[in-house]
């Protein structure tokens, strides 16, 4: 069931509310601007010492390698050193301040960049907007939950302080979903005598020289840490799911690296078996197996849970029937261009607090969200890709910004995405630097001159 917002034709009364975003990444960042924006009054709580969250690269790893450990250090990174965009930085950037190049020094410029140059971004529109004087660097947020009345009570810690309560309307949760890894059970993995880590805690390939490496997973993090190894290892394996049988076997343009199906099970002499029945001795095996939703912090009575990895139940991946519009979430969607979506996001919970923007009743609230899971139900999808949006961001997009009273993006975002999906399964080695959708740049290009940054 789809529900428009009820706008008045009448201009409504709107309201300032004290709102809390958790997290002061891109996510983060782009909240407390929207939110701003509409006259709200915001705090927001950074557990790290500057802006960026995930793009905030450090070569420090946890001391437990696969992340189970509930003691562990906790890194909040996971970038590995040489990471670059799988998307064009004109696809990225927010819709009033583009990605542009910039030629100046110390500046990457590449139409995919490195990790590097993303940070510089968001740091750029953090000063552009001003918002490090809202943020609370080194703060984290140790609980939040319902108070009297029905707001909301904030305990933050800052290094070398006790803990301060506060009380807010709203909170937006923002902290990200690259920080707990999730792994897959592998039969005899607690007797295998080699070594293991997740790829929250892959840096640089010099550990894996002339090793022999099972690296499970073939999505993007996959696909990028095993050609980054494959420079120095012996042989790198690569698992995965779903594989047709005429992909399976050596790598095209590689002398050392080889597609499996998925691993069946491990062995106390060292032994990885494949479901295809091959077998390889490995030093290392690396999960490059994606994260699980974590808030530690959150406090809900219930009311939001973690099942299988849906986050649960929200009204288009934001709102929890219950507590709407007091408690929402932005940055859930992932298999999609993240940044526009995350704005939309934030401009529809900035609207919804000032009561520009109505929700639905929590009753069709709820409807629509059986709706929705009887669809993925119906179709097949696994629970734990409830938030996995991939194609589906268009017509989510354009439904938000209906909300919103916000023009829909613009089509070259739809066909440069496509573009880069076809050109990077065509060409996984180069995709990077040789592409064929110059017109689509062009017309970029020619939008972002709209714009003075």
């Amino acid at each position: 069931m789809t529900v428009k917002s009820i706008m008045s034709s009448t201009s409504p009364l709107l309201t300032s509310r004290h709102v809390a975003v958790i997290g002061a990444g891109a996510t983060g960042l782009v909240a407390a601007r929207e939110l701003r924006r509409e006259g709200h009054r915001v705090v927001v709580f950074e557990r790290g010492d500057q802006v960026g969250g995930t793009w905030v690269y450090t070569p420090e790893v946890e001391s437990d390698p696969v992340g189970l450990d509930p003691k562990r250090s906790i890194v909040h990174s996971s970038l590995y050193d040489s990471l670059r965009t799988n998307l064009p930085r004109e696809s990225m950037g927010f819709r009033d301040y583009p990605f542009k190049k910039r030629e100046e020094k110390g500046r990457d410029s590449r139409r995919f960049p490195g990790h590097r140059e993303v940070l510089r971004y968001l740091q750029d529109f953090a000063a552009r907007f001003e918002i490090d004087e809202l943020v609370r660097f080194g703060t984290e947020v140790v609980f939040a939950g319902l108070d009297k009345g029905g707001k909301w009570r904030v305990t933050s810690a800052s290094r070398n302080s006790d803990p301060v309560d506060e009380i807010y309307d709203a909170v937006i949760v923002c902290n990200g979903h690259y920080v707990q890894p999730r792994l897959p059970d592998i039969p005899g993995i607690n007797v295998w005598p080699g070594k293991q880590l997740h790829s929250h805690n892959y840096r640089r390939p010099e550990p894996y020289q002339d090793k022999v490496v099972v690296l499970i997973g073939n999505s993007s993090s996959g696909v990028d840490i095993s050609r980054d190894i494959a420079t120095v290892a012996k042989e790198v394996h690569i698992a995965a799911w779903s594989l047709q049988e005429d992909k399976l076997g050596k790598v095209s343009g590689h002398q050392n690296m080889w597609l499996h199906s998925m691993v069946d099970s491990v062995h106390e002499n060292g032994t990885v078996l494949f479901q295809d029945g091959n077998a390889v001795a490995a030093d290392f095996i690396i999960h490059c197996t994606g994260y699980n939703f974590d808030f530690p912090f959150l406090e809900t009575n219930g009311e939001v849970t973690v099942d299988d990895n849906r986050v649960g139940p929200l009204y288009k991946h934001v709102f929890p029937p219950a507590l709407a519009p007091w408690l929402s979430f932005v940055g859930l969607p992932w298999k999609i261009v993240p940044f526009p979506m995350f704005e939309l996001q934030s401009k529809w919970i900035a609207g919804v607090l000032s009561n520009r923007i109505a929700l639905p009743s929590k009753e069709e609230m709820v409807e629509d969200i059986q709706a929705f899971y009887s669809s993925l139900e119906a179709s097949g999808t696994p629970k734990r890709h409830t938030h996995n949006m991939a194609l589906l961001q268009w017509e989510y997009n354009d439904w938000i910004a209906d909300q919103c009273g916000f023009p829909y993006f613009e089509e070259w975002r739809k066909q440069m995405y496509l573009a880069t999906g076809k050109s990077r399964a065509l060409r996984p080695e180069s995709y990077r630097d040789e592409w064929e959708d110059d017109d689509l740049v062009q017309q970029a290009e020619h939008d972002f001159a709209n714009y003075l940054i």
